[in-house]
């Protein structure tokens, strides 16, 4: 076997390997997404109709809090989200893929978001 053609063979098997990863992160990138997206959406609900409720003004803001549990509940959870880091889990696929480019750089090659491996022309030596 000549040393290109295991070149190309490593080049082959660590594209093989990137796709991989990338494409079994995907499915709990999206989980994590629609967690979040859902968490954000009832929280945005819950506030705008505790805002427009005319019993707030008059209550105490505990009282107010428990008279509107969408928007507490929700409040809480969204905070309990972003405090455990779910919205890095969120952009997951993109941090593996601009590390990737990031180390791929120094060989002349890039990649795509899925993880294809693209690579560059070399550059031209001045002699």
């Amino acid at each position: 076997m000549s040393y290109e053609q295991t070149a190309c063979d490593d080049l082959k098997a660590f594209e093989r390997r990137l796709t991989e990863v990338i494409a079994s992160i995907k499915p709990i990138t999206n989980r994590w997404r629609t967690i979040l997206a859902i968490s954000t959406l009832s929280a945005s609900i819950g506030a705008y109709y505790w805002l427009t409720d005319p019993q707030t003004a008059k209550v105490s803001f505990v009282q107010s809090l428990y008279n509107h549990l969408l928007f507490t509940v929700s409040s809480m959870i969204l905070m309990i989200l972003l405090i455990t880091g779910v919205h890095k889990k969120v952009i997951a696929t993109s941090i593996i893929t601009s590390r990737a480019r990031q180390v791929l750089a120094d060989f002349n090659m890039s990649c795509d978001d899925s993880g294809k491996l693209i690579l560059r022309p070399r550059p031209q030596q001045n002699t």
